[in-house]
């Protein structure tokens, strides 16, 4: 007992020599993230953020709608392909701009406005040589990144190519856009990011109809229409942090400080295996689905569409959690438990019924979604053979049919990702990477490559599609250790 009763009185002093070494002064900040956290400020707070990923998630919805109606379901399958690579691209902004929002947000709540501008600059900085560099690998090597893929020769990989080398010509862009977004809402701006991405929804949306319909540039135009989309948020990011002096975060003179970049980085490293995982996944899961009996490039196809739709609504969950996560660090930072209290429990509540209501959403969203796609439940023969005596003659389509079912298994498990986004971010808001890291690794990566690796030798295709939740299912376990083992450390319940 004395022992528990020493370390319960080392985790109490955290916030209590925080407190103390505050200056007495408290640092300008924007409004936005000083208010009481009540349900409605967190609601009002995260709106901008929620808003600006779902649309994000629905531009790469965008690319597989009109590719599937003007090209083909093969086409469709060739994009899946290559998302693993767009994917790691937005991973590396997504763990600069999560991780260094968390630790910038903390910084100035502590009152260091300077040094958290510094280490601002230097983060966007080291952003862009990282994409650079990836951008030269791609354009020397695009072999080596389709290997990788697991693209086969022939049709699929030159599709993939055609796909994937406007992504690797944009990746600075894409990635300084991840980036900015983060950053807009700890300067209080994260409705420019909401509207950002709306109107980069709207170019996508119209460059895709002018070089797919019009110019009939197939898969390269495709990918062009999105990259210039994401070109909108590193425009404004660029324009807004280099004009505006009036709020606590700018560009200034960059200071070289590798804990920082590091710090960032760690802080960071949980969303960024999300991104990763995510991609590893995808490329285990194709490599499935093109070997499994009854797959092939219509089941990749299929999942493709599935997991747009899932994207959109993992979007909700992943855009409330980012958007609340700096009046986390911020009241972390600045030593306040009652706030911090408060938040916790208001951010579970609003988490559950955000959840059920997606969940709902889902269900009566499936077969509008197919209708999104133009995959309906028969084609007509004469798509597929077409000689005169086929006039007349319905087959199923099996895309249909395996996306439908598919997507039955994952909407399943909607209540248990919102949890597990929310936990893993959450742990990030408070500079605790390790344990954000660890909930991001098992879920996203360790628990979905186990249970793909044994369910679909049991269930077949239906194994395949019941992976994620069974991954989701373990990952909720996990997160809820770690929501009891830490709120003695920080104080949050």
């Amino acid at each position: 007992m004395p022992h528990k009763h020493k370390k319960h009185v080392k985790h109490a002093k955290i916030f209590t020599e925080a407190k103390q070494s505050f200056p007495k002064t408290q640092p300008k900040v924007e409004d936005a993230i000083t208010r009481k956290p009540t349900m409605s400020n967190l609601l009002k707070f995260a709106l901008p953020t929620i808003l600006s990923m779902i649309i994000m998630s629905t531009m790469g919805i965008v690319d597989g709608v009109f590719v599937s109606r003007w090209i083909d379901q093969n086409a469709l399958a060739a994009v899946s392909l290559v998302f693993p690579f767009f994917g790691f691209v937005m991973a590396i902004g997504f763990m600069l701009g999560v991780g260094g929002n968390a630790m910038i947000a903390k910084k100035i709540g502590e009152g260091k406005e300077v040094e958290g501008r510094q280490n601002f600059s230097l983060i966007i900085i080291t952003g862009i040589i990282v994409a650079a560099a990836i951008s030269m690998i791609g354009v020397l090597a695009p072999d080596f990144i389709l290997n990788i893929l697991g693209v086969d020769y022939g049709v699929a990989r030159q599709m993939a190519i055609d796909y994937m080398m406007p992504l690797v010509y944009f990746a600075p862009v894409i990635v300084s856009g991840m980036m900015f977004q983060q950053f807009l809402i700890t300067a209080g701006k994260a409705h420019y990011s909401a509207i950002t991405s709306f109107a980069s929804g709207i170019v996508s949306i119209g460059l895709n109809f002018l070089f797919i319909y019009h110019l009939d540039m197939g898969l390269q135009g495709a990918a062009l229409a999105t990259s210039i989309g994401y070109s909108l948020s590193a425009l404004v990011g660029w324009v807004f942090f280099s004009i505006n002096r009036k709020g606590n975060l700018y560009f200034v003179m960059p200071k070289f400080d590798i804990r920082a970049l590091g710090r960032a980085s760690i802080n960071g490293a949980s969303e960024m295996v999300t991104m990763l995982a995510t991609s590893i996944v995808v490329v285990l899961m194709n490599n499935i689905l093109m070997d499994i009996e009854g797959g092939g490039l219509e089941a990749v196809a299929a999942a493709s569409i599935m997991f747009a739709g899932m994207g959109v609504f993992s979007a909700l969950f992943i855009g409330y959690s980012s958007g609340v996560a700096p009046i986390t660090s911020y009241n972390f930072g600045k030593g306040d438990t009652d706030n911090l209290k408060l938040s916790y429990k208001n951010n579970m509540i609003i988490i559950g019924v955000l959840s059920i209501v997606a969940t709902g959403l889902a269900f009566l969203l499936i077969d509008p979604l197919m209708l999104v796609y133009d995959i309906e439940p028969y084609v007509h023969m004469f798509d597929f053979i077409p000689t005169p005596d086929m006039y007349g003659i319905y087959v199923e389509n099996s895309v249909y049919h395996l996306a439908r079912r598919g997507f039955f298994f994952i909407t399943a498990s909607f209540i248990l990702m919102a949890y597990n986004s929310f936990g893993t971010m959450f742990f990030t808001a408070l500079n605790n990477g390790v344990v954000s890291s660890l909930l991001s690794l098992f879920r996203t990566l360790i628990f979905p490559v186990l249970a793909f690796w044994i369910l679909p030798t049991i269930w077949g295709l239906d194994g395949a599609w019941a992976a994620m939740p069974a991954a989701e299912i373990l990952g909720i376990v996990l997160t809820v250790v770690f929501f009891i083992k830490m709120k003695k450390r920080y104080n949050y319940a």
